[in-house]
C-alpha cells in the first residue's frame, strides 16, 4: 500500500503517465516508494509526500525527476541475443544487397545508456560494414549524458559483453572503459519522448524498439505501433522485445516468418500520421 493519501497517488499517476505512457496502479505502490524514496532524500525533502506536493505546486524540475526515476533503465550490451543475431545474420545482409552501399539508417528508440546502439555499432564494424547511421533516443536527458560519455564500468562491460569484444571495441579509461571513438562517431543521441511526434526524424531502415511497449496500455501501444510503422521504409524492419508483438495492435506492421521479434511493413497499407 502507498505512504502517498490516495489523492496524491492517483494525481502521480496521472501526471508520470501523461508524460511517460508509462501505466501505473496501486499494484505498482513498492515501486514508487523504492524508486522515489531514494529522490525525495536526494532532493532534500523528509519523504516522498512533500515531494509530490512539489510538483502539485508546479515544480517542473522535481516532475522531470520523478518521471526519470519511475521509467525503467535496465540494459546491458547485446541485451536478450536473439535481436541482434536477427540483426547480424538476417536484416543487415538483406539491406546491405537493397541498399546498394548507402547509408543504412537505424533508430534505437528507449536506447537508455546506449548498450543496445553501441552493440550494434560492434556489429557493424566486425562485418565490414554497411556503413549506418545510428540514431539513439530516450526520454530521459540523464542517461543519454552517461550514452554519449560512452564510458562504462567493469560490472557494466561483463554484462553480455565477451572478452574478445572487450578488448577490441574498448579503450580502458582508469577502472573504466570507454567505447572506441570510431563507433562513438556512428551514434548520435537525442532526447525524444515516444509519445512526442517522431516525423521529423525521416524514414528508418531499421527501428529497434524494446522492452519499452510492455510498460504502456493497449491505446498507447497501438498508436505507437503506428507511428514507427510509419517511419519505416518499406522494406525496413522493426525488431520488437520477446514479449512485445504487433498482432492485433497494428495492421501495417506483419510478422517475419521464422524469425520471433521481428516485424515488416504490412504491403498495401496507408502510412498512419507519425
Amino acid at each position: 500500500m502507498s505512504q502517498l493519501a490516495p489523492s496524491k497517488f492517483e494525481y502521480l499517476c496521472r501526471e508520470v503517465r501523461a508524460r511517460t505512457g508509462l501505466v501505473l496502479g496501486p499494484e505498482k505502490a513498492y515501486l514508487v516508494e523504492s524508486r522515489l524514496g531514494p529522490l525525495a532524500r536526494r532532493s532534500g525533502f523528509s519523504a516522498i509526500e512533500p515531494l509530490v506536493d512539489a510538483m502539485m505546486r508546479g515544480d517542473k524540475a522535481i516532475l522531470t525527476d520523478v518521471c526519470e526515476a519511475l521509467v525503467t533503465h535496465e540494459t546491458f550490451f547485446f541485451r536478450d541475443k536473439t535481436p541482434f543475431e536477427l540483426f547480424e545474420n538476417v536484416v543487415a545482409p538483406a539491406l546491405k544487397t537493397a541498399r546498394a552501399g548507402r547509408t543504412l539508417k537505424i533508430w534505437c528508440a528507449a536506447a537508455s545508456s546506449g548498450q543496445e546502439p553501441y552493440s550494434l555499432a560492434m556489429l557493424l564494424d566486425e562485418a565490414g560494414g554497411p556503413k549506418a547511421e545510428i540514431l539513439a533516443t530516450d526520454m530521459s536527458g540523464a542517461v543519454l549524458e552517461k550514452a554519449k560519455a560512452a564510458l562504462y564500468s567493469q560490472f557494466e562491460v561483463q554484462r553480455g559483453l565477451a572478452i574478445q569484444r572487450l578488448v577490441k571495441h574498448f579503450d580502458p579509461a582508469g577502472d573504466a572503459w570507454r567505447v572506441k571513438a570510431h563507433l562513438r562517431q556512428m551514434v548520435r543521441f537525442e532526447q525524444s519522448n515516444l509519445l512526442d511526434d517522431f516525423s521529423r526524424l525521416g524514414r528508418m531502415d531499421v527501428i529497434f524498439c524494446r522492452n519499452v511497449l510492455i510498460y504502456f496500455d493497449i491505446e498507447t501501444k497501438t498508436q505507437i505501433l503506428n507511428r514507427l510503422a510509419a517511419q519505416l521504409a518499406d522494406d525496413g524492419y522493426l525488431i520488437l522485445g520477446a514479449s512485445e508483438t504487433v498482432i492485433g495492435l497494428c495492421d501495417a506492421l506483419r510478422p517475419v516468418e521464422g524469425h520471433r521479434g521481428l516485424y515488416a511493413r504490412a504491403p498495401g497499407k496507408a502510412r498512419a500520421a507519425a
